[in-house]
């Protein structure tokens, strides 16, 4: 199943994203006489995206095809950020060893050089990244997303995926010139408004053949500039899960970004795109604040 944020309306709303367009939970609840919430947080929140998810895998899809005049055509579709204000953001940090190079830093080989970010620095698809005042030299990075759908705390690796409630893309923003100045810059480096975009969908796991055979790109203007599969991460998924469960407890709608196969420098006008194998692609442009 894939879930998207949609506005609708004046409003932000959770819809189920179908091949040919979105039809809007509320629609949903009113025609099958169902009381899911119409937001994508709260439904990770009370369980209740495994419960539509249990529905749309026995005749729930079917019945969806049956309401098809109700469907959102997808070119008319507006995307949101998935949800706004998750409990956490994880970033990782020079995942794949080609990215530490980029940046003339050594990979880290015995544990995630994670780091955390507001929900503040978040927006979705189509919405314009902003490089801030402060900065002359700012990268995007484009991530896959894992986000949590059960609270955990000490899950094993071998446990991992059963907390996991779907995967989505991410472009994050890194301000390197202040981080280059000093290594302890790293949290306001990647902490400023507009420097996580986040969606269009939320894909359940059992769409994904097998997470380590992605392949993520960071993809500029249409060209790609770097493109990595999963698999050659230092650190995989699962075990970013579980070491993270083992700092702190993780909760539903957390989100861990994986960590990125390039960063490209953005410029005032650029387009950055996140692709990944099977997900729809995240695409937002760029505006220099310094150039108004």
């Amino acid at each position: 199943m894939r879930l998207a944020t949609i506005k609708l309306n004046g409003s932000e709303a959770t819809a189920v994203v179908t091949e040919n367009g979105v039809i809007p939970v509320e629609t949903l609840n009113a025609k099958f006489n169902k009381s899911w919430s119409t937001e994508l947080l709260k439904l990770l929140m009370t369980g209740q995206l495994e419960e539509m998810k249990i529905w749309f895998q026995n005749g729930g899809k079917k019945d969806i095809k049956s309401i098809a005049d109700e469907m959102i055509p997808l070119v008319q579709v507006n995307y949101g950020p998935l949800y706004r204000h998750p409990r956490k953001i994880w970033g990782i940090g020079l995942n794949y060893v080609e990215h530490a190079a980029d940046l003339h830093e050594k990979a880290p080989s015995t544990e995630p050089a994670s780091f955390m970010k507001p929900d503040t620095t978040i927006i979705g698809p189509g919405d314009e990244i902003q490089i801030p005042v402060q900065s002359k030299r700012t990268t995007a990075e484009s991530e896959l997303g894992i986000i949590i759908g059960k609270e955990c705390k000490d899950v094993s690796e071998e446990d991992a995926q059963s907390v996991i409630a779907g995967f989505t893309t991410i472009i994050d923003m890194t301000a390197e010139d202040i981080l280059e100045i000093n290594p302890r810059y790293l949290t306001r480096s990647k902490s400023f408004n507009t420097f996580f975009s986040f969606g269009p969908q939320l894909v359940t796991p059992d769409e994904v053949d097998d997470v380590l055979n992605l392949n993520v790109s960071t993809v500029i203007n249409g060209s790609i500039h770097r493109r990595n599969v999963i698999s050659n991460m230092t650190f995989r998924p699962w075990y970013l899960v579980s070491f993270h469960s083992k700092v702190m407890t993780l909760l539903p709608g957390d989100i861990i970004s994986t960590g990125t196969p390039g960063a490209v420098v953005i410029r005032d006008g650029d387009v950055v795109a996140c692709n990944i194998d099977g997900f729809e692609s995240l695409v937002n442009r760029v505006k220099d604040l310094k150039a108004t």
